[in-house]
């Protein structure tokens, strides 16, 4: 049952008399929780917020709405870590209410600076025609941990010539200047990007566009992030309303990235490459990076997205985070690696496999379980085909194929469990070249992503099986593969 207008947009002190703790126990009854993701305690969680590094820790906050899985009043729930796997509980970091977040503190940023973390965020308001008007906020957390904020929008209004659909900035500095893209509609209804300037963080001067080679490419662009790696200029941003062509822009909604040279922050413009999806996929949107101490840029994700029923919705709770990634440039291509610290979330022991395959589909002892990390390596020999089927039953499997015929890899969920955004389909697949394949897997109770050749491209998808789909089968199709195989468990 949809929630009414005033039962979406209540504060958590509104809550009656036992609601929240209602709730934790109807979640707590959910066999579809996760085991090693970020997930809410209650309710929605959707934009990953504020990622960065601050007085020796990182600081990881997301959307979230704790009373059920529509899309209501928003916080910004706070984690933090010392080894981006490990992520301690640090309540709410921004809390709507005033007149300018009074219907939810939405998505932003965060850097640190001169011993303070700045977090810029869009402030959501309703008037009584419950007409928006977006708000860009600043909130600052000092070295004791306490969050306040600033008393008035630092940018409280909209330019001429866009629409209401104007949030999400970006922050970072360069110089002696601090700016930020935003994420925005052109009143003729098409998506882009803008930019501010401040030499404070409290003044900030319009500066344009960002001019891109995008001029229609959907109808709003969300999450912009623009940052560069290895002096080139990289925008990360998740475009709504692009049609399906090829094997691209299946999903609901897209996430992606241009590359090119430098953004020229005076003329605006970024020269750039052909838009690419970071993400091959079924749950992946409103990616954000940030630059840690080690000079890695990490990306965190939704894994999930805007507008799609969920599974675990019944249950009170809905979505999670993906794994970090680093993020690193190969021949024109972000390539996206799990982060080494997650080496730490293996049990001691692990199980091996080597063998030949040929025709057949093979399961091993040790092999099998609902969380895990898997490698395998697979050499085609004469097989048309070769792959996994994991959580895997009598009735059910999620399977990853490499086709040596089409030269595609191929996920399909089509008998995973409870189905997801079905209507948008249950196959994502994209090109591959090469006879041999890497397969990199983190299962959890109900997800999965797939890092392909060390990084070449990801594959990340919730799945929703029943627990005793736990079985794992490697196979070779019409021919003879090799395959080696590692896996860890993490429960």
């Amino acid at each position: 049952m949809k929630m009414t207008k005033e039962q979406k947009y209540r504060l958590i002190e509104q809550a009656e008399p036992g609601e929240i703790a209602s709730l934790e126990k109807k979640v707590e009854q959910c066999h579809w929780r996760q085991e090693f993701h970020i997930q809410p305690s209650t309710g929605l969680l959707n934009d990953p917020n504020g990622f960065s590094y601050y007085q020796g820790e990182y600081h990881l906050f997301y959307q979230w709405f704790p009373f059920g899985t529509d899309h209501g009043m928003k916080y910004w729930y706070h984690l933090k870590s010392r080894d981006l796997v490990t992520w301690a509980d640090a309540g709410i970091g921004i809390a709507p209410g005033d007149y300018f977040d009074s219907h939810g503190a939405y998505s932003g940023s965060a850097m640190a600076h001169e011993g303070k973390l700045y977090m810029l965020y869009t402030g959501n308001t309703r008037d009584r025609d419950w007409i928006r008007h977006p708000y860009q906020c600043m909130a600052v957390m000092d070295e004791s941990g306490l969050i306040t904020k600033w008393e008035h929008p630092v940018i409280p209004n909209v330019p001429e010539g866009y629409t209401d659909h104007f949030r999400d900035p970006k922050l970072w500095k360069d110089g002696d200047s601090f700016y930020c893209v935003i994420g925005a509609q052109r009143a003729n209804l098409t998506g882009c990007a803008v930019l501010y300037r401040s030499t404070d963080l409290h003044t900030w001067q319009f500066q344009g566009e960002l001019r891109t080679g995008l001029e229609t490419f959907g109808y709003m662009w969300e999450c912009p992030d623009y940052f560069e790696l290895d002096g080139l200029g990289v925008l990360v941003f998740s475009p709504q309303g692009l049609e399906p062509s090829g094997d691209e822009n299946h999903n609901i909604y897209q996430s992606g990235y241009v590359i090119g040279k430098s953004l020229d922050t005076g003329t605006r413009i970024l020269e750039h490459g052909a838009f690419r999806e970071l993400d091959r996929g079924f749950d992946f949107y409103a990616p954000q990076t940030m630059i840690d101490p080690q000079g890695r840029r990490i990306m965190v994700a939704w894994m999930g997205l805007p507008d799609i029923d969920c599974p675990t919705d019944p249950n009170g709770w809905a979505h999670c985070l993906t794994l970090p990634r680093e993020l690193t440039l190969h021949e024109g291509k972000l390539i996206q690696r799990p982060i080494p610290e997650l080496t730490t979330l293996r049990r001691k022991r692990e199980e091996r496999v080597a063998d030949a395959l040929t025709s057949e589909s093979k399961t091993y002892t040790g092999f099998k379980g609902t969380a895990y990390e898997l490698i395998c390596e697979y050499d085609l020999l004469s097989a048309k085909a070769c792959g996994i089927e994991f959580r895997a039953s009598a009735t059910e499997k999620t399977v990853i194929r490499y086709d040596a015929v089409s030269r595609k890899l191929v996920m399909d969920r089509s008998q995973s469990g409870e189905p997801v955004a079905a209507s948008y389909g249950e196959i994502r697949q994209c090109a591959m070249n090469g006879d041999r394949i890497k397969l990199h897997l983190f299962v959890d109770t109900s997800s999965v992503e797939i890092f392909v050749n060390d990084g070449e491209e990801v594959f990340t998808s919730r799945i929703f099986p029943h627990p005793e789909s736990d079985e794992i089968r490697f196979f070779a199709d019409k021919g003879e593969a090799l395959f080696q195989a590692v896996k860890w468990d993490f429960t």
